[in-house]
């Protein structure tokens, strides 16, 4: 009788946050040796980008040789409509992109920049390896969210990412008061990014649209030379003037 085929194990691998920025720091800073070393192993990869994922391989590889080329490893795209709408919500089925880990290959989950399935599509993998009885084994590397939280001084016992906000402006301003009224009653720190070009008009849209009392924080350039982390009153805000935001990615956060 022949043996099953022992199941291989999904690996969410974080990326440095610098994806799309004018300089990168050097990837052993952010990610540890074990990571880097995991990463070289896998030759099966699940991706919102194939070709961040390649630049990413190129920086293992500088450090830690692959275990085969980067033009030998399988790369598979999740699809463009769960990078649009999230694959959090249990409409999109992964099991049939797991089928290298069933035949006993390790499989890499990666996002663009930081910790796959977090803040970036990837949940619908996880929780298909799950469902098929898959180990799930996250790897250590930056997660923007822990961080920007850390460094603003907000409340870090209770808190929740938002995604995005509207774009338009009073669909925007109303969920800005929703917001700050779960911040202001419950102590809940709340988080949300914004496409880096639109940055500027979403920091204007919290500095003229919150309350004076209310605490606003900004943290770009995580990891990077280029870092900044701010955090005052919306009030301390206002009367420093207008403030330039980063074009970097920008984690904000209100709270009190």
């Amino acid at each position: 009788m022949t043996a099953p085929t022992q199941k291989g194990t999904l690996y969410l691998v974080p990326t440095p946050l610098d994806f799309g920025c004018d300089t990168q720091a050097p990837i052993t800073d952010v990610l540890p040796q074990e990571t880097l070393r995991v990463a070289a192993g896998v030759t099966h990869w699940i991706t919102e980008n194939a070709k961040s994922t390649r630049a990413f391989l190129k920086r293992v590889d500088a450090h830690v040789p692959l275990a085969q080329t980067i033009q030998e490893n399988t790369i598979t795209e999740l699809p463009r409509e769960v990078h649009k709408k999230g694959d959090h919500t249990g409409d999109f089925d992964a099991k049939p992109m797991l089928k290298a880990a069933l035949a006993g290959h390790d499989v890499g989950l990666v996002s663009e920049a930081g910790m796959p399935a977090v803040a970036d599509p990837g949940s619908s993998v996880v929780r298909a390896a799950h469902e098929l009885g898959i180990r799930v084994v996250p790897l250590v590397g930056p997660v923007s969210l822990l961080l920007a939280l850390a460094a603003s001084g907000l409340n870090g016992q209770n808190f929740a990412f938002v995604g995005y906000l509207p774009q338009d402006g009073a669909a925007r301003t109303q969920r800005l008061r929703e917001l700050e009224g779960l911040a202001a009653k419950h102590g809940q720190t709340q988080m949300f990014i914004e496409t880096p070009y639109r940055n500027q008009a979403l920091w204007d849209a919290l500095v003229n649209g919150l309350q004076g009392n209310t605490r606003l924080a900004s943290a770009s350039g995580l990891t990077m030379a280029s870092m900044q982390v701010q955090c005052k009153t919306v009030q301390a805000w206002r009367s420093a003037g207008k403030a330039q935001i980063s074009g970097e990615p920008t984690v904000f956060l209100i709270g009190k």
